[in-house]
């Protein structure tokens, strides 16, 4: 019976033995595999960052979805090629397009060659009467003011166009145009701007 429970306390004594040597080697080897797993986390984390660039990110800022890519944007001269020429049009219209993408984007102003180039010319500027009065007298008159953009994207230029925006504001017909002129042509220009804006750097 006492050389039976030797045996047993020796097999007992083996038994954990082998379980702390398992939990050694274990522990052991979560050690040494630590470091590969750090460096593969590092490849793929590595190889990822590659990949990014390769990718058209887009991100937004006050309604805009520019291209990751997307630094710089010219801005040339609108000429104003209306028969009916208001003086300080094509100056308004440029310089606010300029302000607008400034003020609305992160992008910066390049004199020239920019990832986005914005040109064109004012083709129209035009009063005609609207509604008819029973006295065939027009109540109102409706200014229309058209631009032709030809919109560059040196990134995408699959994204470039040539297109008429136009916009316009009513005005009592018992009053000239150059009584309200300073008054609707900029919320003219307002429309026109936000139309560019959405139609190039907005996207819709």
């Amino acid at each position: 019976m006492e050389k039976e429970n030797l045996l047993h306390r020796s097999w007992e004594f083996q038994k954990e033995r082998y379980t702390g040597k398992s939990k050694n080697m274990t522990l052991t080897d979560n050690l040494r595999y630590t470091p590969i797993k750090k460096i593969l986390i590092t490849l793929i984390i590595l190889a990822g960052s590659f990949l990014i660039p390769s990718c058209k990110v887009a991100y937004t800022f006050t309604g805009a979805s520019i291209a990751a890519d997307v630094k710089t944007f010219s801005v040339y001269y609108f000429p104003n090629r209306a028969r009916l020429v208001n003086p300080t049009l094509s100056s308004d219209l440029t310089e606010q397009l300029k302000e607008k993408l400034l003020r609305q984007t992160s992008l910066r102003e390049e004199e020239e060659n920019g990832d986005l180039i914005f040109e064109g010319q004012i083709t129209n500027y035009e009063v005609r009467p609207m509604s008819i009065q029973k006295e065939d007298m027009a109540a109102q008159n409706r200014l229309t003011i058209s631009v032709r953009l030809k919109y560059t994207n040196n990134r995408n230029h699959e994204q470039d166009f040539d297109r008429t925006f136009s916009s316009y504001e009513d005005f009592p017909s018992n009053l000239n145009l150059t009584d309200v002129e300073s008054n609707i042509v900029p919320e003219i220009l307002e429309k026109l701007l936000d139309d560019i804006f959405n139609a190039t750097i907005a996207n819709w």
